[in-house]
């Protein structure tokens, strides 16, 4: 069973739950928008990524971006995922990250895309 990913109660009354494969993809969200300092017993959990919505656009930025995600991704979600590519695309006051991923349980393609 896993919970998902915002919390929330089911029609049922009880914890919400979700697929395995919806789970990752909550797990991938969790690493890429906690910033680290923001979890108490894992003071170094995140990458930090919503603090670059407000960052200068360049491809500098871009490339570096990329490579912050990707190694969070591994360090946290390695064991879970193998990172195949990351797409970081910073439009005004939005943040969209692509993720594409195989899950290793299962050796399936999955491509993720979020937006802040």
């Amino acid at each position: 069973m896993n919970v998902d990913y915002p919390y929330a109660i089911s029609g049922r009354g009880r914890t919400a739950t979700t697929t395995p494969d919806a789970h990752i993809r909550d797990l991938i969200e969790q690493v890429l928008f906690t910033s680290p300092g923001e979890r108490v017993n894992r003071p170094d959990f995140g990458c930090g990524l919503l603090q670059l919505v407000f960052a200068p656009n360049s491809p500098d930025v871009a490339a570096a971006t990329q490579f912050l995600v990707q190694g969070a991704l591994q360090q946290w979600l390695g064991d879970v995922i193998a990172v195949e590519a990351v797409g970081v695309v910073a439009e005004d006051s939005a943040l969209r990250v692509t993720v594409q991923y195989v899950i290793r349980r299962t050796d399936e393609r999955a491509t993720a895309e979020f937006t802040r």
